[in-house]
């Protein structure tokens, strides 16, 4: 009797319940008889196997993504072997179980069981104390069973083996495990009352039942915690989708009443000044009564800014038709060189059209030519209104490239001397910001389309580096073919693992172009190797600029002899392509409805080009007066659309860069001053915020109204 209250209170103290499914584990007495080490009560969380794999995957994913980004490659390696051989056997409890009672235990593998067991162990956190006491209570009777199941067997030996192993660690358990270093010595134990039970089929059932039961219950929670996050992740990314459509909304209302509010200054200073006129001519009329009609024409002439003999030009008020359509109502590539620039700026502020025949639209304020209109275009470029405006010393050289990050929040900025900066400005956090020397003059930068963690950097020597900016290292750095040197752009996919550097020769070519020979190659960002050389014919000019499309699958390049070349990327062919300009084009980039792409020409002429009837013109501006190619000795001039696709910012050879209305009524306006030229542009990716580079070894972050 005595003896079997023992029992009794042994068991209150060794077995256990989780109740629930809250996962709170409370002790209980069990029946002796039974000796069960484990009851679930209440019904389990369940989930699919299928959505715990892939919950599973997801996890997975997130851990190679990291080491990849943090350049853990050795690390990333291990990661594959062990998930080859996962021991945890992807959290399934079935296959868990299968390893525990159907190999380990019958093949006596004593170390892969101890591994196993202590692998769960690691698996729990400090605060799980209630659930790692627990599986050391189901270790002991794992340990038990292992013990039985060799004497059953005949394999003492095995016995002996697993105390030389486990001694030790058993000892130190406490009283309950002493009898069972004896038990080799024992004639016939699963007689004596103290192993018995241990011995029953019934034991061994509910043993394996409550490891099933206890390993349901903790891999349910954590797949659950999994598909929480990842849940998580998804509605932030929806609400942030959601909030930057708001905000693109909004800033195309405050765009609209912008020009509203531009189109009634304007009707009223026309107002004003026809209701100065009539009172003038009253007055004129007053006092010359016996005049002939003639001489007030006369006097009216004298105080238009236009003569008589341009007014009744028709030509020098409308733009000629850019390209000609033939009778089949299909336009063929255009010939820019017909396009007659000097008759828009030329145009009388009284007789004004803003369409040419073909419903091109121009404003006479985007062109220039000569000494009389830079005085006048001046007046017609307003200063932007500014809300902040931060400045960046960092540089010791003039800027060549300087763009942000994908979320904006980060700047990478490039100067001559092969020096790259990173920073931050407003409030943002400054523990990104690092400086990188790469022994050579920086050509070419751009932030991966996904994150801000990497950033891509293309230099003279042919060298394409890889910087982390988490981990503040290279992570690749890469080199082109040797007779590419000059690394001129570089964009990565927004989509899939992989970016296109466009290279050149030195200027061998036979044409006398300085820019050499073009290499187009697709590189891949998991293996960092080159996966193709993109088609350009034999003896390529050098192609300057590359744009993407928002799914990545058509890849726009601008070459030197002015033509664009599109490619399919899924096939890796060129897919058409058309002459834009007349001379090399420096800067090319989508639309943002992307059923056009807008491209720079070196003699600073800007076309907007429809993609839906190639070779049409949707618009078109000349910067010639900002941008003088001889003069442009640190830069390759280039432009950035904003967020909404209305504005344009070009770089400039004087101290301001002009911001082009694209296809609006409205003037331009211009950036405040840098002291030397403005070297290189960017947007934000969401927000009214540009980015200007100088000369003057500044780079300066300016929000607009």
């Amino acid at each position: 009797m005595i003896y079997s209250m023992c029992m009794s209170y042994e068991t209150r103290t060794r077995f256990v319940i989780i109740s629930g499914t809250t996962g709170v584990i409370t002790q209980s007495l069990l029946f002796p008889s039974l000796q069960l080490p484990f009851i679930v009560r209440g019904s389990l969380a369940s989930l699919s196997c299928s959505s715990r794999m892939e919950h599973m995957r997801y996890a997975e994913e997130l851990v190679r993504e990291f080491l990849v980004f943090r350049g853990f490659t050795s690390t990333l390696q291990l990661f594959e072997s062990e998930l080859s051989t996962d021991i945890g056997k992807g959290f399934q409890v079935e296959k868990i179980l299968d390893l525990i009672f159907a190999d380990y235990i019958p093949k006596f593998q004593v170390g892969k069981l101890v591994g196993l067991l202590s692998f769960l162990k690691h698996y729990f956190s400090s605060s799980e104390m209630i659930l790692t006491a627990t599986l050391l209570k189901l270790e002991d009777s794992i340990f038990r069973y292992y013990i039985v199941h060799a004497l059953r067997s005949g394999k003492k030996d095995k016995v002996l083996e697993f105390f030389d192993i486990m001694g030790n660690e058993l000892q130190q358990k406490g009283e309950e495990w002493t009898p069972w270093f004896g038990i080799t010595y024992s004639k016939s134990p699963s007689t004596e009352p103290q192993f018995r039970i241990f011995f029953s089929k019934e034991w061994f059932d509910a043993l394996r039942l409550s490891v099933r039961n206890f390993l349901s219950q903790i891999f349910t929670d954590t797949h659950i915690l999994i598909s929480s996050e990842k849940k998580t992740v998804s509605h932030l990314r929806r609400d942030l989708k959601q909030l930057n459509l708001k905000l693109s909304q909004l800033q195309a209302l405050v765009e609209e009443k912008e020009k509203q509010l531009q189109q009634l200054k304007s009707d009223a200073a026309l107002v004003k000044e026809a209701n100065s006129s009539a009172n003038e001519f009253s007055g004129a009329s007053a006092k010359t009564s016996g005049y002939s009609d003639e001489s007030v024409m006369h006097t009216k002439d004298a105080r238009e800014p236009q003569s008589p003999s341009k007014l009744s030009n028709a030509e020098d008020i409308r733009m000629p038709n850019i390209a000609q359509t033939d009778a089949a109502g299909s336009s063929p590539v255009a010939n820019t060189s017909d396009v007659n620039f000097n008759s828009i700026s030329s145009v009388s502020p009284m007789v004004r059209d803003d369409t040419d025949a073909r419903g091109v639209e121009v404003s006479e304020h985007h062109t220039y030519n000569g000494k009389e209109t830079v005085a006048r275009g001046s007046e017609e470029f307003s200063e932007v209104t500014v809300n902040f405006q931060e400045t960046f010393l960092g540089h010791t050289s003039p800027i060549s490239r300087s763009r942000f990050s994908a979320s904006g929040n980060n700047i990478a900025s490039a100067s001559v001397d092969g020096t790259v900066r990173i920073w931050t400005y407003g409030s943002s956090s400054p523990t990104r910001n690092a400086t990188i020397y790469c022994g050579a003059e920086i050509l070419s930068l751009y932030w991966e389309c996904k994150s801000d963690r990497l950033l891509l950097i293309g230099t003279a020597d042919g060298g394409i580096k890889a910087w982390n900016v988490d981990a503040k290292r290279v992570v690749c750095d890469l080199s082109t073919a040797q007779k590419f040197p000059r690394v001129l752009d570089i964009k990565s996919s927004p989509v899939e693992p992989i970016f296109v550097s466009a290279a050149a020769s030195k200027g061998n070519g036979t044409n006398g172009d300085t820019a050499g020979y073009a290499s187009l190659t697709v590189w891949n960002m998991k293996t960092w190797k080159a996966m193709t050389v993109l088609p350009l014919g034999e003896d390529p000019p050098a192609i300057t600029s590359l744009s993407f499309n928002h799914n990545g699958k058509i890849l726009a390049a601008s070459a030197v002899d002015g033509m664009i070349h599109m490619f399919d990327m899924s096939a890796g062919l060129q897919i058409t392509g058309w002459p834009a300009h007349d001379s090399a084009i420096s800067s090319i980039l989508f639309g943002p409805d992307e059923t056009s792409i807008f491209s720079l020409g070196s003699d600073g002429k800007i076309f907007e080009w429809s993609l839906q009837n190639q070779g049409q013109i949707l618009w078109a501006a000349d910067c010639s007066r900002f941008s003088n190619s001889a003069s442009s000795t640190h830069c390759r001039h280039e432009m950035a659309l904003d967020a909404t696709g209305k504005r344009l910012l070009v770089t400039s050879d004087s101290v301001r860069s002009p911001i082009y209305q694209v296809r609006g009524n409205g003037y331009g306006l211009k950036t405040l001053p840098h002291t030397a030229a403005v070297t290189t542009v960017d947007w934000h990716p969401t927000l009214p915020i540009f980015l200007t580079g100088s000369s003057d070894n500044s780079v300066r972050v300016t929000s607009i109204l």
